[in-house]
């Protein structure tokens, strides 16, 4: 889960998750939209692969990068269940009807 969090604590990670939430895109497409060279945006790619965000897959001479929402789900529930947010703590705090 630890490396969920570091790769979230980008910017330009998650940038890039935001990119792909409407779709796939390839790494020179992703590498487009921001304004540093290719190979820190791979070092990027790397880290977010490494946690789990992004799945890729080969086409021909491209990398196709994928958002893996539900590592990004899991993430975001342990987050909120840790500190009291969420359905779980909504269902603990609430009054029992008399």
């Amino acid at each position: 889960m630890s490396d969920v969090f570091k790769a979230l604590a980008d910017p330009t990670r998650r940038k890039v998750l935001q990119i792909l939430k409407s779709g796939p895109q390839t790494a020179g497409e992703l590498s487009d939209a921001f304004p540093v060279s290719k190979p820190t945006m791979s070092a990027h790619f790397n880290v977010l692969k490494q946690a789990g965000l992004v799945v890729t897959e080969k086409a021909g001479k491209s990398v196709i990068y994928h958002l893996n929402v539900s590592v990004l789900e899991e993430a975001l529930l342990g987050f909120s269940e840790a500190f009291g947010f969420g359905r779980a703590a909504t269902d603990t705090n609430r009054e029992t009807p008399q």
